[in-house]
Parts: structure tokens; C-alpha cells; sequence
């Protein structure tokens, strides 16, 4: 009897050993997986910490008025764009800090490949956004606000402000009805260096206008899919945006 009864109990016993066992593995596995891709992401903000430091500072960006923060942003955006295969020209990096006041040259392009800043310049915001800061942002059609986050330019075309470059939204609630709205780059009588001294910059409907001596040549720079930031230091959109977190 007492043998009859021994065999299906060591049986059991080496069965819950297998299933406790297995169990154990696949704990660790999954462990591993996640502690593999915990890894993974500490090593790439590790990278774009890296790069904005070394951006920041051989290009002087604080003598531009560009602070480590809005750097450190912008290539985090643009690395993992490049890195999605959205960006066609990945030479140019731009930057619209709209977090400076209207009258600074807030408007950059930075060289990526050669370590350069390809060029500097005065912007316009959208004027319900604010007047000389901007401090108020809306994605929805008629706003006449600027709208917040990571654009890709596209084609050129000729319009009613003349030479003209479309840009895509690529932040969902924040820049993806830029299109529809009809946000493009281009040039303005009511941006250049003689308003300066003025209690404003002249204001847009939401487009990143413009100087008129200046605007055609940056156009052709960034065109045909390269990564255009425009920065606010707004906490709804730095808690939200899907490329900043």
C-alpha cells in the first residue's frame, strides 16, 4: 500500500518543483528584460545629456541667449526623431525659444554635422499669444497663437507673403492642426532689427515669421525635412510631450 501510495506522491513533488522552478525563470527573465530596458533608456539621456553639454558649449548658445535647458530639450526631440527615420535633412537643427522676449534673436539654426550655428535671427509669435513675451499657446484653428513643439519642414510654395515653407506638427494636441491652420515660415515687414527699441516685435498669426532680408535664405537651409523646436518652458506641455518623455 505504502509503495502504491509513494510514487504518485514523489511524481507531484518533482512536478511542483518544475512549475516553482519555471516560475523562478521566467520572474528573472522578466526582470532582466526590464532591468535591460531601464538600462537602455538611462544610456541613451545619458547620450543626449552628452551632446547637449557638448553643443552648448562649443557653440557658445549662452551668448545667443540660449539656455542648457532649451538645448537639452531640443536634441532630445530631435535624436529621436532622426533616430524614427521622420527627418530627411538631419544637418539642421532649429530652434524658436519663445521663451525670450520678442525682440531678441531668438530664431536659431544649428549645424549639426559641423558644429556651427548656421544662423541667428528675430522670430515672431502669434499675437493672442502675448506681446512681448509669449506666454499663452494653442494648437486650435483661428487662435492666432503660436503653437508649441517639434515640427518637420516640407516643400516650398509661392503665397500671399510670397516664398513660403510648410512645416508638419508632429505633437498631437499641441502642433498637428499647424497644416490646417495654414503655420508656415515666412517673411514679415513687421519683424526686422529697427524694432528693437520698440516696447514689442511685431506679432504673427501664429506663423514663426520672419525679417524680409533674411527669411528666403533660411528657408532654403531647413527645407525638405529637417527638425524646427519651437520652445516654451510651459509645464503642460513639457509634463505631455510624447518626445520629451
Amino acid at each position: 500500500m505504502l509503495k502504491h501510495l509513494f510514487l504518485p506522491a514523489l511524481i507531484v513533488s518533482i512536478s511542483f518543483m518544475f512549475i516553482s522552478f519555471a516560475k523562478a525563470n521566467s520572474s528573472a527573465m522578466h526582470m532582466n528584460i526590464k532591468k535591460d530596458s531601464s538600462l537602455k533608456d538611462s544610456a541613451l539621456v545619458l547620450n543626449y545629456v552628452s551632446e547637449s553639454d557638448r553643443v552648448f558649449n562649443n557653440l557658445h548658445l549662452d551668448d545667443l541667449g540660449l539656455s542648457k535647458e532649451t538645448v537639452e530639450y531640443a536634441i532630445k526631440g530631435y535624436r529621436r526623431l532622426v533616430d524614427s527615420g521622420l527627418v530627411n535633412n538631419t544637418q539642421y537643427l532649429t530652434i524658436v525659444d519663445l521663451s525670450q522676449s520678442s525682440r531678441n534673436k531668438r530664431f536659431y539654426i544649428l549645424d549639426m554635422k559641423n558644429n556651427e550655428v548656421a544662423w541667428n535671427t528675430f522670430v515672431a509669435h502669434g499675437k493672442n499669444s502675448g506681446i512681448d513675451m509669449a506666454k499663452s499657446f494653442s494648437n486650435n484653428l483661428n487662435s492666432n497663437k503660436s503653437s508649441l513643439g517639434f515640427y518637420v519642414t516640407k516643400s516650398t510654395y509661392i503665397g500671399k507673403h510670397g516664398l513660403s515653407l510648410k512645416i508638419s506638427g508632429l505633437e498631437e494636441g499641441f502642433n498637428d492642426n499647424a497644416e490646417a491652420r495654414g503655420v508656415v515660415v515666412h517673411g514679415a515687414p513687421y519683424v526686422n532689427e529697427a524694432r528693437v527699441n520698440s516696447d514689442y516685435m511685431g506679432r504673427s498669426q501664429g506663423c514663426p515669421a520672419l525679417p524680409e532680408n533674411e527669411y528666403s535664405k533660411v528657408i532654403d537651409i531647413i527645407k525638405d525635412g529637417s527638425v524646427l523646436f519651437v520652445y516654451n518652458p510651459d509645464s503642460n506641455y513639457l509634463q505631455s510631450s510624447t518626445l520629451l518623455n
